[in-house]
């Protein structure tokens, strides 16, 4: 693969709205080739046979099987609570009507 060009560095600088320097071009012209170069070997490895996966190590989910247990009736809930209105937890307003 050809190296990038200092050309090219300023053409996406321009295209990228970016003001760069003349020794800026020059450092991110040998930066980007050796990022472009670090991609083809990625892409020179043979992954035929490797299926994709999503993490690197093998995750799986635990999960229980839903049971119906028993729970608190709505009295047995609000029955420590300061102040309880139609069957809910009754708290001071904080908001304005406005909001």
């Amino acid at each position: 693969m050809s190296a990038i060009t200092r050309d090219e560095v300023a053409h996406l600088a321009r295209l990228s709205r970016l003001a760069l320097g003349d020794d800026e071009l020059d450092h991110l012209a040998a930066q980007l080739d050796q990022i472009i170069s670090a991609v083809a070997r990625v892409q020179e490895v043979t992954a035929e046979d490797i299926p994709p996966t999503s993490h690197a190590l093998p995750l799986t989910n635990v999960y229980r099987a839903d049971q119906n247990v028993p729970c608190l009736t709505p009295e047995q809930a609000l029955s420590g609570a300061p102040a309880a209105e139609e069957q809910r937890f009754r708290v001071p307003r904080i908001l304005d009507e406005e909001a």
